[in-house]
């Protein structure tokens, strides 16, 4: 049997994660391929609504990561984010996933470094947990 690679959706800040993403690839620096990111103006417009889909469709693990607090393009965005996510993760175990899954960052433009090293933590981390359930049910 193959080891199990996890799907993982990151919902991106256009001016920062975004950025770092870039910067990590134009450094020529390696983290993992299960990350499919879907860039976004501000993480405060990533409804909550997108995290359960990315979840019910099958994602092993979200990730929302954008400005620091503070630096928002938007003013406060990030603030309006991190009250949704902290928000998700109490209501995520009534819909059956670990809140664990579901993970929530600040990487500014200039951080490609950081970028490359918390995808391979993210990757790990979903790897530990194993597959979604609800995609275990879809194979059913």
């Amino acid at each position: 049997m193959s080891e199990f690679e996890p799907t993982i959706i990151a919902f991106v800040c256009n001016w920062c994660t975004y950025t770092a993403a870039d910067l990590a690839g134009t450094s020529r620096l390696s983290y993992p391929q299960n990350v499919r990111m879907i860039r976004v103006m501000c993480t405060g417009m990533v409804d909550p609504q997108y995290v359960i889909k990315a979840f019910l469709e099958g994602a092993d693990g979200v990730l929302v990561s954008g400005c620091h607090p503070g630096d928002c393009h938007y003013i406060n965005g990030n603030y309006k984010a991190r009250r949704r996510i902290k928000l998700l993760k109490e209501i995520m175990p009534q819909f059956g996933f670990d809140p664990q899954r579901l993970r929530l960052t600040w990487i500014g433009a200039s951080d490609g470094v950081r970028f490359a090293e918390i995808m391979c933590e993210l990757v790990t981390q979903i790897k530990e947990l194993g597959p979604s359930q609800a995609k275990l049910k879809m194979v059913i």
